[in-house]
């Protein structure tokens, strides 16, 4: 969940430092995205996008954090769907976003400190474009996930219904049982589950979503009185709107079509999830169930991936190779934390095993951020 974030010192500076060594602050165009990408500087009190009117299609934007907070740059279509996002962008840092976008009117909006709405501003995209899908091989990636997603989903509400049956139940030790599994399905398909406004913090919001006027409900709620007080005699409510905010999230998820760009920017977001959260022990914060989070967010980034595979293997078979790599080295450094059919808790590892996963994580992430612009092309 990304209303919220608390960047991890190392985890994320090093991620957002190997996979940005590239960018630099004079590339791109300040007006002509067809030159370049469109150059957005980012204070702590203003986002001022270099452009507001484009053309349709692939739009790259060039954020540059001239800020002393770390923040986050988003395009929203109406309603507030998200149609692309950057995290974690460190103060004199810059990142890029690739988003393909339809003829229409959206908003831009920077968020200094992660936090709140966003400083917004109006961006207008006119005209046509072909879309990235009248690729053969980009129709299939975008045909091949939506398969997974479903997969996912499917299990998501079977497990979720056993954990709100659980809570309602009051039955303590098989509530927390069923807590990490199921949402182990909501992490690996949180890219797409973000994309609906307001019911991903609803689901998935930690207590930080009370100082941006939300109400503290969801997995996180129950989380904490499960293992803060034992008491859940009074969550039935929470249960409740926990299994109906799932079901309205898992329909949308279901009909929604995604773009390759959304495949390939997802991938990459699942591992700021585990740099930004996963690794510090905040995630799951009460249960310390953070590495079955860590193992999910893995599990979709490379779903993802392997979706987009064959177009890839086409336009960048040595990217591929890296990919396969960095994965499988994740992948082992992960295993040595097996415990059962699950896995240790987050405060069981030592500050060199947390270290090692940090590593492993960053390795992935310099090749995952060059998905996005291969998919672009």
């Amino acid at each position: 969940m990304r209303t919220h974030r608390i960047l991890a010192l190392a985890a994320a500076g090093a991620l957002a430092g190997g996979a940005l060594a590239a960018c630099s602050d004079d590339a791109g165009s300040e007006g002509d995205a067809a030159a370049g990408p469109i150059v957005v500087n980012a204070t702590d009190s203003v986002c001022e996008v270099a452009t507001t009117d484009v053309d349709a299609g692939t739009v790259t934007f060039k954020v540059t954090n001239k800020g002393v907070k770390v923040t986050e740059f988003y395009v929203y279509a109406q309603g507030d769907r998200v149609m692309g996002e950057v995290e974690n962008i460190a103060p004199g840092l810059s990142r890029e976003l690739h988003v393909e976008l339809p003829a229409g009117t959206y908003e831009t909006a920077c968020k200094p400190g992660m936090v709140g709405k966003g400083i917004r501003g109006a961006l207008k995209v006119n005209g046509s474009a072909a879309p990235l899908t009248a690729d053969a091989a980009l129709a299939s990636a975008t045909e091949s996930y939506q398969r997974y997603v479903k997969s996912q989903t499917g299990a998501l509400l079977e497990q979720t219904q056993q954990f709100v049956a659980a809570v309602k139940g009051g039955d303590v030790a098989k509530a927390k049982e069923l807590f990490p599994i199921a949402r182990t399905y909501w992490e690996r398909i949180e890219p797409v589950a973000e994309i609906f406004g307001d019911l991903d913090p609803k689901i998935d919001g930690r207590e930080e979503v009370i100082e941006e006027g939300m109400e503290f409900t969801g997995f996180h709620r129950i989380e904490k009185d499960l293992w803060t007080t034992g008491d859940i005699s009074k969550d039935g409510p929470l249960a409740d709107k926990l299994m109906a905010d799932v079901n309205e999230i898992v329909a949308k998820a279901n009909a929604e079509k995604l773009s390759p760009l959304q495949l390939a920017n997802g991938a990459k977001e699942l591992l700021d999830e585990v740099a930004s959260g996963k690794i510090t022990g905040e995630e799951d914060r009460y249960s310390h169930t953070d590495l079955w989070d860590f193992a999910a967010n893995l599990e979709g980034s490379k779903a993802a991936i392997a979706s987009l595979r064959p177009a890839l293997e086409q336009r960048a078979p040595e990217l591929v190779t890296q990919l396969d790599t960095e994965f499988a080295n994740v992948e082992t450094t992960l295993g040595k934390h097996r415990a059962g059919d699950g896995w240790k808790l987050h405060n069981q590892l030592n500050q060199d095993e947390l270290k090692e996963l940090s590593d492993s994580i960053n390795a992935l992430a310099e090749p995952i951020s060059k998905v996005a612009a291969v998919v672009a092309k």
